[in-house]
């Protein structure tokens, strides 16, 4: 199953990240390690929301209409010319029912690890949920999945290839607030991880402080 590291190693991750990195004026490089962290941070806050009946229902309604996979067929496209604001708008919303009140205390937890300032992660992450949300419903609709537990199978897979030193540093991101709700979620989410050097923090060179 294709995950984030997958997309962000293709061509269309390149042109992700150099659209992004345009659009906010950050290095490409810096712009790839944050990615890096912030996806895989999407998705596990989408896969507890997901456990809930009502958190699914929602999910799949959006990735079965609005969130089908096409943008990944242009991804370049969406930068040309500028973001357009809708586009960002519907990112926002996506964050907001994602991360609610953590959203500002994730955005500084990935300053801290990143280096860059909270202003720029919040319109880079912000134009990424978008294309996050295209990437899992482009799986549901190749896997055929119609129910909650094949949707809360689909979100652990796309995380796949994480190592124990990368679950370290997602799960203090997620629980950037410090009342330890996302960690369950998380080492269930990725138990079973490889412990090799692989995943993303080998593919961006120790991303994580290996």
């Amino acid at each position: 199953m294709s995950g984030i590291q997958d997309l962000l190693s293709s061509s269309m991750g390149s042109d992700l990240i150099r659209g992004l990195a345009s659009e906010t004026g950050q290095a490409e490089d810096k712009t790839a390690e944050l990615l890096a962290m912030a996806m895989p941070t999407m998705l596990g806050a989408m896969k507890k929301n997901a456990r809930s009946p009502q958190g699914a229902e929602g999910l799949m309604n959006a990735l079965s209409s609005r969130h089908t996979g096409d943008i990944l067929e242009n991804i370049g496209g969406v930068f040309e010319g500028g973001v357009d604001q809708n586009f960002k708008n519907e990112g926002a919303g996506i964050l907001g029912h994602l991360f609610g009140s953590n959203q500002s205390a994730v955005e500084n937890s990935l300053s801290q690890r990143s280096g860059m300032n909270p202003a720029a992660i919040s319109q880079i992450i912000q134009m990424a949920a978008p294309i996050v949300m295209g990437l899992i419903g482009r799986q549901r609709a190749q896997s055929k999945i119609s129910d909650s537990g094949g949707l809360d199978s689909l979100l652990g897979g796309l995380l796949g290839g994480q190592s124990q030193t990368d679950l370290g540093a997602l799960s203090s991101l997620l629980d950037a607030d410090g009342d330890g709700s996302f960690l369950d979620d998380v080492s269930d989410m990725m138990g079973g991880a490889s412990k090799s050097s692989g995943g993303l923090g080998g593919l961006l060179g120790g991303l994580f402080g290996k």
